[in-house]
């Protein structure tokens, strides 16, 4: 099959995937806040625990995952991810307490290995100095779903806060059934290796990148920047409900704008920025503007002026791919999808430290016990961990290190 043919499936499966996830995010505080009868404070710190349950089971179950994949191939470990996955938001959708809320959030961790092996796939199928373009179109399919999937949310959750959760499973099991008769395997036979349990648990497969240069400082910088952008995961959908009083269709619109920017920066933009800076130069270009969005967000006055910041925010698309591209062109073959579990590895890791904080963060300074009202002290913190990613990419990769 050609690799263009290849990459449109693994796309559509990623985006239907993605709007399944952007579906249900506009209803998650009041979908909260009626099964707990807590006020906005409360489930946003309730909200930050259920995200630490899912990052914590994804933190075990990705390097496996990844592993997984490199013996036994990325389709038939991306469909199962996906079925478990379509059982987590059924699970949500009927959750009588908040203990049944924590069942389907570790469900969901466990499952959370989509976006990861769809890189892998890609590593798979392209040489590696076309990896970052299609590392970004990979995300533009992700930022599409996120057009899509809070509008969508934020019109159902009108109906209530659970109805968004059933439209995302049934489409995440449409994707199941799409993905079975269409998707085709990438990871060829002969850069199979045999399945290593040392490798396959979270440290090991970390351990496992030490084995090659500047490896483990990559990944620093990656953790970095993560621990600042699961802010907007952790805090949006709460920050804007206090600070503006937003309906849920407000929030999905607002999240919808972040994928129309989101889109243009991976699909477009970063396809002809790319090319002429380097991905290093490109990654500074999209650090500065995610740390400029980031000191908006916390001080923004006004509802309306969350758009323009969006539309600087949407540069941070540069950085993911481009340190990506950075680090696969340092790992061999039979590695890439160890590499891309590693790094959701990371990403589990940073996101069982990062919501709780930026929530607890948000409750206290939202909260009538705290030493100043500052509600967007979360966006204010990820400010920080940006501008230090930035740096500690700085001095680990030199100008002629691509």
């Amino acid at each position: 099959m050609r690799p263009q043919l290849a990459f449109a499936f693994i796309f559509i499966t990623v985006l239907l995937d993605s709007i399944g996830f952007g579906i249900i995010m506009p209803v998650v505080p009041q979908l909260i806040m009626d099964i707990s009868s807590d006020t906005l404070t409360h489930a946003a710190r309730t909200s930050g625990f259920l995200m630490f349950a899912f990052a914590g089971m994804q933190f075990i179950s990705s390097p496996l995952l990844g592993n997984l994949s490199d013996r036994f191939g990325r389709r038939p470990v991306l469909l199962c991810s996906l079925l478990a996955m379509g059982l987590n938001y059924l699970l949500m959708g009927w959750a009588p307490t908040l203990v049944w809320l924590f069942v389907g959030r570790i469900i969901g961790g466990i499952s959370a290995s989509t976006y990861g092996i769809a890189n892998a796939y890609i590593a798979d199928t392209f040489p590696a100095e076309k990896r970052a373009q299609y590392f970004a179109l990979l995300g533009a399919g992700f930022g599409t779903g996120f057009i899509i999937g809070p509008a969508i949310g934020g019109f159902l959750g009108e109906f209530g806060p659970r109805t968004p959760f059933y439209a995302a499973a049934c489409l995440t099991f449409i994707n199941v059934i799409y993905g079975f008769f269409v998707l085709p395997e990438s990871h060829k036979k002969e850069n199979r290796r045999e399945f290593d349990l040392s490798r396959a648990n979270p440290l090991g497969a970390l351990r496992q990148l030490r084995h090659y240069p500047e490896m483990i400082a990559l990944v620093l910088v990656y953790f970095c920047y993560m621990l600042g952008h699961f802010s907007l995961p952790s805090t949006w959908a709460f920050f804007t409900i206090e600070k503006f009083d937003w309906s849920p269709r407000e929030i999905g619109f607002s999240l919808s704008a972040v994928g129309v920017a989101m889109i243009f920066v991976q699909a477009y933009l970063i396809r002809k920025v790319l090319p002429v800076l380097g991905p290093r130069k490109t990654a500074f270009v999209g650090f500065i503007a995610t740390a400029l969005s980031f000191f908006g967000y916390a001080f923004v006055p006004y509802g309306w002026m969350m758009y323009p910041l969006i539309a600087v925010g949407a540069l941070q698309g540069f950085v993911v791919p481009s340190l990506q591209s950075i680090m696969s062109a340092r790992i061999p073959a039979n590695a890439q999808g160890e590499l891309q579990g590693a790094l959701g590895s990371m990403s589990g890791l940073v996101a069982i430290l990062s919501p709780p904080f930026m929530t607890q963060l948000f409750a206290y300074f939202s909260s009538d016990t705290s030493i100043v009202y500052f509600p967007g002290a979360p966006f204010f913190a990820s400010a920080v961990f940006t501008l230090l990613a930035m740096v500690l990419l700085l001095r680990t990769v030199s100008g002629r290190t691509t």
